[in-house]
């Protein structure tokens, strides 16, 4: 027996996630992203994508972040059923609607006095980090700048780290008009963090589960 078919047989099953499962997962994983959310905003800072446009509009309009992030992900469904598939979009939409309720009420159930910048930059990432983790682990996302550059990689390609990259650097460029420099910078801390936890965990080959 070569040594090819000796590692397929020793390597572990694929077990799929049951739909039960994939929705307490949502659930985890949304809940985990909104309290990170509200980290970030009780000391006045953002994040990367999506979530990072809507906090810039929130602090320049005050209108609620989740109305505006749900808003903001509606052009993305037709590229995510086009590029990941049905029940990754239905997945996709259910989570952004969730985040979208949760981050409106979430001062009703989580009420923060006081804050420090650097704790609510690198708690807030690494729980959002955690939240996403979960999400990507049962085949959904958060819509958005993602689903764009995974969809610019398969039609022109275009790398989507760059794309992704591109689009951040160009929201935290936007933020320096409404958003004080110093919290620009906590709140860069803050997606390393987030994406330190992602890069360090979400690898292929790490998990087996689909």
């Amino acid at each position: 027996m070569t040594s090819t078919a000796l590692a397929a047989l020793a390597a572990p099953a694929v077990t799929a996630h049951t739909r039960t499962e994939d929705a307490v997962a949502i659930a985890a994983g949304v809940t985990m992203i909104s309290v990170g959310v509200a980290f970030l905003a009780s000391a006045g800072l953002l994040t990367g994508g999506m979530a990072g446009l809507a906090f810039l509009l929130h602090y320049a309009t005050g209108i609620g972040f989740g109305k505006l992030f749900f808003v903001l992900n509606l052009p993305f469904y037709w590229l995510a059923l086009r590029r990941m598939g049905l029940a990754f979009t239905l997945k996709t939409f259910a989570a952004v609607a969730l985040l979208s309720v949760l981050a409106d009420l979430q001062t009703r159930f989580l009420q923060i006095n006081q804050l420090q910048p650097l704790y609510a930059a690198l708690t807030g990432g690494l729980i959002m980090g955690m939240g996403f983790l979960v999400l990507f682990r049962h085949r959904c996302s958060l819509g958005g700048v993602g689903i764009l550059a995974l969809y610019l990689q398969d039609r022109h390609g275009w790398r989507a780290g760059k794309v992704q990259m591109a689009v951040d650097c160009c929201i935290v460029a936007a933020a320096l008009f409404t958003v004080e420099p110093t919290r620009v910078l906590w709140s860069i801390v803050g997606a390393v963090a987030l994406n330190l936890v992602l890069a360090m965990n979400h690898r292929p080959g790490r998990y087996m589960a689909a």
